[in-house]
C-alpha cells in the first residue's frame, strides 16, 4: 500500500532533523511536524538541540515553539494538532513528515489510539495520597489491582503510578500500561535510524557539551529572568533541570553536565526500547549513507 505520511524517529542525537530535511529536499513538496515534546516550547531552544529558521534549508516547520514553558500540552492535546496539520499539509497536496522521537507523540500524530480518561480531582488526590503514605505504598495498592501493570511500572515512577490508578478508579478496569496493536491513522512508511549504542554515546556527550558551550546557562537564566514558571513536563527536561540546579549552586558545572549526559543515555535506551517493538519501522543503518536508504524505502513503499 502506498503512503500518504511519512515518519523519521529514533533516539535523541541520532540525526532526525537532518535527515528530515534531507528528504524533503530530495522529494519535494514536503513539511515537517515535529514531534519532539520539548521543542513546542517557546523560548527552550539550545537544549533541546531545536533548530532555527536558517538551518531549515527552506523547509516549512509545524508545532514547534507552539506554547510557552508554564503551559502542559498533553498527548490528547498534541493528537488533536499533529493531526490538523497533517490534514492541512495533505490538502495542499505536500507529503507530511513527521520528525521526533517523543514516542507517545510520534503514536499519538501517527496511530488510532483510545486515550484513557483522566480527572483532575482524582490525580490530584491520589498525589495528596502518595505524599502521605509514599510511593511504596501506592505501588502496593497498584499491585492488588493490577499486578500486571504493577509489574510494567516501577515504584519509583510515582507519576506512571498514580496515573494507572487514575485510570482504574475512573473506568473500572486495568491500566493498560503497554499500547495495543498500533494500527496507522493514515498510510504511512515509518523510517527509524539505528545508531550504535557506543557511537551514540559518544553523540550525546559531545551534544551535551556544546548545549554548555552555546549558552544553555543563559538561556535558562533568561526564562528564570522573564518568571518563567515551569510547567510539570518542562521542568523536568533534561538539561534544563541540571542548569537550573547549577545556577542555584545545587551542581556544579561538571556534575550538571554529567548528570545530562546519564539521563540522555537512559532516556535514549527507553525510546529505542519503545521503537524496537513496532514492527513496522524500516530501520535504517546510521553508518551508511541515511538519504540514499531513507530514499530507496520511499521508492518501494510508493
Amino acid at each position: 500500500m502506498s503512503f500518504s505520511v511519512l515518519a523519521v524517529v529514533g533516539p535523541t542525537a541520532s540525526g532526525k532533523s537532518d535527515l528530515g530535511i534531507s528528504i524533503a529536499k530530495a522529494i519535494g513538496n514536503a513539511e515537517i511536524v515535529n514531534a519532539d515534546a520539548m521543542q513546542l516550547y517557546q523560548g527552550m531552544d539550545i537544549g533541546t538541540a531545536k533548530l532555527g529558521e536558517e538551518s531549515r534549508g527552506g523547509i516549512p516547520h509545524h508545532l514547534i515553539d507552539i506554547v510557552t514553558p508554564d503551559q502542559e500540552l498533553t498527548a490528547v492535546e498534541y493528537s488533536k494538532l499533529a493531526h490538523e496539520a497533517i490534514g492541512q499539509i495533505l490538502e495542499r497536496g505536500n507529503t507530511p513528515i513527521l520528525v521526533g522521537g517523543s514516542m507517545f507523540y510520534v503514536a499519538a500524530a501517527l496511530d488510532e489510539l483510545d486515550f484513557a480518561p483522566t480527572d483532575e480531582v482524582v490525580r490530584e488526590r491520589l498525589e495528596a495520597e502518595s505524599e502521605v503514605l509514599g510511593a511504596l505504598a501506592m505501588h502496593e495498592r497498584l499491585e492488588s489491582l493490577d499486578p500486571q501493570s504493577a509489574k510494567r511500572i516501577p515504584a519509583q515512577n510515582i507519576r506512571r503510578v498514580i496515573r494507572a490508578l487514575e485510570v482504574i478508579e475512573l473506568t473500572g478496569e486495568k491500566h493498560k500500561s503497554a499500547l495495543p496493536e498500533p494500527v496507522y491513522l493514515r498510510p504511512t512508511l515509518q523510517l527509524g535510524i539505528d545508531v550504535d549504542r557506543e557511537v551514540l554515546k559518544n553523540r550525546i556527550r559531545k551534544r551535551v557539551e556544546k548545549m554548555w558551550a552555546l549558552g544553555l546557562l543563559e538561556e535558562v537564566q533568561r526564562l528564570l529572568d522573564l518568571g518563567v514558571t515551569f510547567s510539570r513536563t518542562a521542568a523536568v527536561a533534561i538539561g534544563y533541570a541540571q542548569a537550573r540546579s547549577q545556577l542555584l549552586g545545587e551542581l556544579s558545572q561538571q556534575e550538571a553536565i554529567e548528570q545530562t549526559v546519564s539521563l540522555t543515555n537512559r532516556y535514549a535506551r527507553r525510546q529505542m526500547s519503545w521503537f524496537r517493538r513496532d514492527s513496522r519501522i524500516h530501520w535504517l543503518d546510521s553508518e551508511s549513507n541515511l538519504e540514499h536508504q531513507a530514499l530507496e524505502q520511499i521508492r518501494l513503499g510508493r
